[in-house]
């Protein structure tokens, strides 16, 4: 795994070959780590298991592709979620910002600085072009995912601040008020986003906080959440985790293994919209608290009653498994549905909801107390999928309506942004489509 150096690391020229960039990352590997990584794709060569599950957790995930990591990327356990206002009207400004900001990011996910000096490698006199607490730490599969929102289009105030209003995509159409929506519009929205994910918290903060630095004067933080204790699964490898509640969430999650379905349910397709967002995602964010609190003074039959599953192995009410289909329509001994009508699980499910699928990788975060002696802890949830309009909302609005987790339950804040397809090469960057 490429660990970063108190000195300088070389620094292959934009146009340099992937192959360059990933080799790179093996420089510096010691013996004790070397059981078997190869740092750019993370691939495991031998080992024992414990040693090989640690090098995976600590190598490279590929920053270019068809698609942007972080996305069908095996869920890591670590989430710096940020969203930027532009506060330049330069649309040059913003195109550099978005040229430099590309380049770090290849640089960050594969154990490298920020920039091409480093946080110890310039003059004593100048500041550092990277902040350094990450100096010595593994790429710790570092992914930085880009989505540009509605407000970048048009403005509040209905500007076309950058000649992109007519490039805007119908699926990126602002969403309707939910019933039960308590959202604080000082933490919604945002211009531009990028969700950071990786298995170490420094390292995913890091790289939001260089990011940050490198856009002073262009953009400014509108927000931001830290998240931990991934709250889904995006690959078949990975066990289903828990939520605060104490339940295991996203059984039925899109995987990355589930091909017919991302091209279906997650990647937008030639003819969805305009082409620049064409193997892109749309990405919905919300913030849910959750009134930990009261549930826990619920009875384990009331809360499962509530979720549909029970909570030990997380099987459908009436089913011995996890990933057994939940029987709808089966009836108990009073008569009565054993999966509720207002159950989690059957308002959520694909079948209640015309196939309509979400690739989830949210994360529970505890942002401190309240003030009135309870903790402010939730879901920040986090959902890809082709469009909005067919998936999230549908499914969203039924369960604002009829979900008796809603009691349990409060939205504080809400974001959609449109992540366009992968960083193809050295040469390309993030947005370059659609400002080109």
């Amino acid at each position: 795994m490429s660990e970063r150096s108190e000195a300088a690391p070389a620094e292959a020229p934009r146009g340099a070959t992937l192959s360059r960039r990933r080799a790179i990352t093996l420089v510096g590997v010691g013996a004790a780590s070397v059981a078997g990584v190869t740092a750019g794709a993370g691939a495991l060569i031998g080992g024992d298991t414990h040693a090989a599950a640690t090098d995976a957790a600590a190598g490279a995930v590929p920053f270019h592709g068809a698609h942007q990591a972080g996305i069908t990327t095996p869920a890591q356990d670590r989430l710096h979620f940020v969203a930027f206002d532009i506060i330049t009207k330069d649309r040059a400004k913003l195109v550099a910002l978005l040229q430099e900001w590309t380049a770090a990011a290849a640089r960050m996910t594969t154990g490298q600085d920020a920039g091409l000096i480093g946080a110890v490698g310039g003059v004593p006199e100048a500041p550092p072009d990277d902040t350094g607490e990450a100096l010595g730490l593994p790429p710790s599969q570092l992914t930085l995912t880009i989505g540009f929102g509605p407000t970048l289009f048009r403005d509040a105030q209905g500007r076309d601040r950058f000649g992109v209003a007519d490039r805007r995509p119908a699926a990126l159409a602002d969403l309707p008020h939910f019933a039960g929506d308590a959202l604080k519009l000082e933490i919604s929205g945002g211009d531009i986003c990028v969700q950071a994910c990786a298995n170490d918290p420094q390292v995913a903060v890091h790289a939001i906080r260089n990011l940050a630095r490198i856009g002073m004067g262009v953009v400014s933080v509108r927000w931001s959440q830290l998240g931990f204790g991934r709250t889904s699964s995006t690959s078949r490898d990975q066990a289903t985790p828990r939520n605060l509640f104490g339940f295991k969430d996203g059984t039925a999650n899109l995987k990355a293994e589930d091909t017919n379905l991302l091209r279906e349910q997650l990647w937008a397709q030639p003819g969805d919209g305009p082409d620049w967002m064409t193997g892109g995602s749309y990405l919905v964010t919300r913030k849910i608290r959750m009134q930990i609190e009261t549930w826990d003074r619920g009875s384990l039959a009331e809360q499962e009653r509530i979720v549909g599953r029970t909570k030990g192995s997380g099987a459908p009410l009436g089913k011995a498994r996890e990933f057994d289909e939940p029987d709808f329509a089966a009836k108990g001994d009073d008569g009565q549905p054993v999966i509720a009508e207002t159950a989690h699980v059957r308002l959520a499910h694909p079948s209640r909801n015309g196939g309509a699928h979400l690739l989830r990788r949210g994360y529970n975060f505890v942002d401190g107390s309240d003030g009135l002696g309870r903790l402010d802890a939730g879901l920040f949830f986090i959902a890809y999928q082709r469009d909005p309009r067919k998936q999230f909302v549908p499914i969203q609005t039924r369960l604002a309506r009829n979900d008796a987790m809603n009691e349990y339950l409060r939205h504080v804040s809400s974001g959609l942004f449109a992540c366009p397809p992968g960083v193809r090469d050295a040469a390309d960057w993030w947005g370059r489509a659609l400002f080109s």
